[in-house]
């Protein structure tokens, strides 16, 4: 058998990239390739089998802080992108006792019961954007609904205007997806210039006018000295608006379609809508928003079984890989909307474990019920092409153009 040559940005991977991951837990589990960023390479290992990933996931010799293990001129040379460190101080670049210092001012806001206090809030906007859908016979799911939904309730979280919200579409796609030419990166660096210029000009508005919300609360742990530096600021605000709605996006989108191509699941939640919550568990094992999850260094040499991982190599856990591994799932490839147990690790695990979970479970959870239950006859227009946003971390639709009547 060939050795196979792992590329985020091949073609066979960008198109379906469990069929990669099939190939790779099959013969190299855990498979030497080289990542590269425009010109730059690192070398890198992908992590596709479920009991690797999860034990790496909780390898406290592993980081997922660039910085101790790059040189000041490793990181110059690397990273191309402009202010970087505006946007990379967040908790998911820091390993404990910073992460945990971070997590913690965040964590009030999305533990499961202060989730569950804005189930009203959730279906009272999903009911609106339903409304607004049902007065057409055909809609762009995407962008009328699944998009539409978790940017209004991360907006109203972190207290963001209503006219400054359809900015975020264009700032996020051009930051979530992979750059693959110069032009992409020139176009990246650009969004994050407005994107750090507007929050700057959000957290100033906070400072003189500090409200009830999110990010009123950051600002506010800035000002107090230990709790948060400026940099750690940024970057969390910065995350809380990319994460907060960009997967659950993803999860909408991407289950429904996996709903709409596989009609017996379908009916089969038509008819018991009460298993709705067994069902976002499934399609978050079987779209998986998230493909891999952040990057993570060796921090000191070590063997992983045969294999030896060098200090500041790249481990890209492939979490898509693991939720599709047959020694953990019964029958991977096929969807089951009743599957039990279900361990998948769509939002992680250990101390990275995401935040947003409860509020990404429970927005799936009203989208797809209420989606369903106004418009029953919802169809794939059959004649689109399904397009993949190009994304080495993410997976998620460019569109999904529907018809919500027979």
């Amino acid at each position: 058998m060939p050795k196979l040559a792992f590329d985020f940005q091949s073609p066979e991977y960008q198109k379906n990239p469990y069929a990669v991951y099939e190939k790779l837990r099959t013969s190299d589990p855990v498979h030497a390739f080289t990542f590269e960023f425009f010109d730059q390479k690192a070398p890198a290992w992908l992590i596709t089998r479920y009991n690797d990933c999860l034990q790496l996931l909780k390898d406290a010799r592993l980081t997922t802080d660039y910085r101790q293990v790059m040189s000041e001129a490793e990181m110059k040379k690397f990273v191309q992108i402009d202010q970087f460190e505006s946007f990379s101080n967040s908790m998911l670049n820091h390993d404990p006792p910073d992460h945990t210092r971070l997590r913690l001012l965040v964590h009030q806001a999305f533990t499961p019961r202060m989730v569950e206090n804005l189930r009203f809030r959730i279906e009272e906007i999903t009911q609106n954007l339903l409304d607004r859908m049902a007065q057409q016979k055909t809609c762009e799911l995407i962008a009328d609904y699944a998009y539409l939904l978790p940017i209004t309730v991360i907006s109203e979280m972190l207290g963001i205007p209503e006219q400054d919200r359809s900015q975020f579409r264009s700032w996020s796609k051009a930051l979530i997806d992979t750059p693959s030419d110069p032009d992409g990166l020139q176009k990246m660096n650009a969004s994050i210039q407005a994107f750090t210029s507007y929050i700057d000009d959000l957290i100033a508005e906070r400072r003189s006018k500090p409200t009830h919300d999110l990010i009123s609360a950051l600002v506010q742990a800035e000002a107090e000295g230990e709790k948060l530096s400026e940099e750690e600021l940024y970057s969390t605000i910065f995350l809380l608006i990319i994460a907060g709605h960009e997967t659950t996006v993803n999860l909408i989108g991407n289950g429904i379609l996996a709903l709409l191509q596989h009609p017996e699941q379908l009916d089969r939640l038509k008819q018991h809508p009460e298993i709705i919550q067994s069902t976002i568990e499934e399609l978050l094992r079987y779209t998986n928003p998230v493909q891999v999850t952040e990057q993570r260094w060796v921090k000191e040499d070590m063997m992983w079984g045969e294999k030896q991982f060098k200090q500041g190599d790249l481990i890209v856990l492939a979490i898509a890989s693991a939720n599709y591994d047959p020694e953990i799932f019964y029958q991977p490839n096929r969807l089951d909307i009743t599957r039990t147990p279900n361990k998948h690790l769509a939002f992680g695990y250990g101390i990275h474990t995401c935040l947003g979970a409860p509020l990404a479970r429970l927005e799936g959870q009203i989208a797809i019920s209420a989606l369903l239950k106004r418009f029953p006859n919802l169809t794939f227009n059959q004649n689109a092409e399904i397009k993949w946003r190009p994304s080495m971390g993410l997976r998620g639709l460019v569109a999904l153009p529907v018809s919500l009547f027979d």
